[in-house]
């Protein structure tokens, strides 16, 4: 399991150059790459050219990782392309590039991060609050570089139970659980509230930035102000998903579930005959980065977690088995067999936990469900005032109780 930290390093002359000589780096290995298939019919492998391609300005580990970068892309390019038949290959050239250091490369002493660019060449210095990494990756921005540093962590705590729990994601509700006692749903209306508020920012800053002159002040302005302010937009969308699936699994870890089952939602573009609104809708609804919060907290805790492909599973009835032909209406689900009522993600998140435990579409006993458990998102100055209430509240008592 890996933990990823991010610090923003600004922009200096050395970060440009140590850029550049990367983006040269991994040009010559595209170049030379492509033109031995086009003349010799020769599909080169990694290690041919790590020994062809070094450079006397970066560590060697460095310019291999700039050649392992492209045979990367390559790898991407013909596992993707099984499926769709527009994919392109890695062709372009880079000017600049990111630059990666392994750790041979680093040394951590006093504070300060030193990392490497080969013999007779100066080190790039961080300040570094935290401890050695095992890699780190510094990447351009848009406004300046940031440093990436990966760890290896192992998990920190154990599962408390045996229980196994369905999640369906949503766009209109973050996630749903449901671990055959209990449904927790993450309110996901404030992140609904912020994307479409960057949609319209975003289309009221373009239309202005197209009336403005090319190359003018105006225009130039403009587009920093867009650029800002759609960043800042961007961090609030990734707080509230950060901070609604610790929530989530912290809740389930404490409930005593060790599994955790995601229900697989990564073909629903090309399952669905959809408008161009609810497209959009779509294209925007950030599953695969909920998946992935979802997945690296629950293993950190200890708890293991699979995939379910998630085919009917908000149409059928969990406690009589029958399948509605149509989509339910509404967000709650009705069955016209049994008269069965329920949250519609809640009955998707029950199903895909039975789907998983090879019980979907048996008859079961779900008379007595517990009503549904929200889970809304809280900002940092709200958590402040809960924990400062919560601290005054336990001066007061016991200095009541004369201890």
């Amino acid at each position: 399991m890996y933990q990823v930290r991010r610090m923003n390093i600004g922009k200096t002359p050395q970060l440009d150059e140590l850029a550049h000589e990367c983006g040269l780096l991994y040009s010559k290995t595209v170049v030379f790459y492509w033109r031995t298939v086009r003349h010799k019919g020769l599909w080169l492998k990694p290690k041919h050219l790590m020994r062809l391609f070094t450079s006397k300005k970066l560590h060697a580990h460095t310019a291999d990782a700039c050649v392992q970068a492209f045979f990367a892309s390559l790898k991407s390019w013909r596992e993707r392309r099984a499926t769709d038949p527009t994919a392109h290959p890695p062709r372009k050239r880079k000017w600049y590039f990111r630059v990666e250091y392994k750790r041979s490369a680093l040394r951590l002493s006093d504070g300060q991060l030193r990392l490497s660019n080969g013999k007779g060449n100066d080190p790039l210095i961080l300040k570094w609050p935290w401890e050695l990494p095992q890699t780190v990756v510094i990447h351009w921005t848009g406004t300046q570089y940031e440093a990436i540093a990966t760890y290896e962590v192992a998990p920190h705590a154990t599962a408390l139970g045996e229980k196994v729990a369905g999640i369906d994601l949503g766009e209109i509700h973050l996630a749903v659980s449901h671990d055959g006692t209990q449904t927790h749903i993450l309110n996901g209306r404030l992140l609904r509230s912020k994307r479409q508020y960057r949609n319209k920012l975003q289309e009221h800053l373009s239309k202005k930035i197209d009336r403005k002159q090319k190359g003018s002040r105006r225009r130039k302005r403009l587009m920093r102000s867009k650029h800002t302010q759609l960043r800042k937009l961007k961090h609030q969308i990734a707080d509230i998903e950060h901070k609604q699936t610790s929530r989530l699994v912290s809740t389930l870890h404490r409930e005593g579930v060790q599994t955790v089952v995601i229900g697989d939602v990564r073909d629903i573009r090309q399952d669905l005959d959809v408008g161009s609104k609810q497209n959009q809708k779509l294209h925007q609804w950030s599953a695969g980065s909920v998946r992935h919060m979802l997945t690296y907290k629950a293993e950190r805790r200890g708890m293991s977690v699979a995939l379910q492909e998630e085919a009917f599973t908000s149409r059928t009835c969990p406690q009589c088995g029958h399948r509605r032909q149509s989509p339910t209406p509404g967000r709650h689900f009705h069955c016209g067999t049994c008269g069965f009522r329920y949250h519609r993600d809640g009955v998707g998140a029950m199903n895909i936990r039975y789907k998983y435990r090879e019980e979907f579409g048996v008859p079961h006993v779900v008379a007595a469900m517990a009503p549904a458990t929200g889970i809304r998102y809280m900002p940092h100055s709200r958590v402040a005032r809960e924990q400062s209430r919560e601290n005054v509240c336990v001066g007061n008592c016991t200095e009541a109780a004369g201890l």
